[in-house]
């Protein structure tokens, strides 16, 4: 019987750990689909978000200890995926633009995200 059994107990581990890196998946303070990359830390205390009439303003932080290259592909390989398009620094969806930049060096690097209407 416990033979029977052990493919199993192996399937309902693999899902169990699993589960707890869907459910910790976050997104960039004030761009609720925008995800936050696995190495980076929001910084609330530096962001800052703005509801206009012909659009929202949102300035946000995150840090880490990631490399710029890692950062510049994992938004490349996700943006477009979330409906934006361009490539590098600048991308636009929807008559909004979003900009990253970066402070710092690689090892502890500042990923500003900075939002704009068009």
């Amino acid at each position: 019987m416990l033979r029977f059994l052990r493919p199993y107990a192996l399937a309902a581990a693999l899902v169990l750990a699993m589960a707890p890196a869907a459910a910790t998946e976050s997104f960039v303070d004030g761009l609720d689909d925008v995800p936050l990359m696995a190495g980076l830390e929001s910084l609330p205390d530096r962001s800052l978000v703005f509801d206009k009439p012909n659009g929202r303003i949102v300035e946000s932080y995150a840090a880490g200890a990631v490399r710029r290259a890692e950062v510049v592909r994992f938004y490349e390989g996700t943006l477009p995926q979330l409906g934006w398009s361009g490539r590098g620094p600048t991308w636009r969806r929807e008559g909004e633009v979003l900009r990253l930049g970066f402070e710092g060096r690689d090892g502890a690097l500042v990923v500003r995200f900075s939002l704009s209407p068009r």
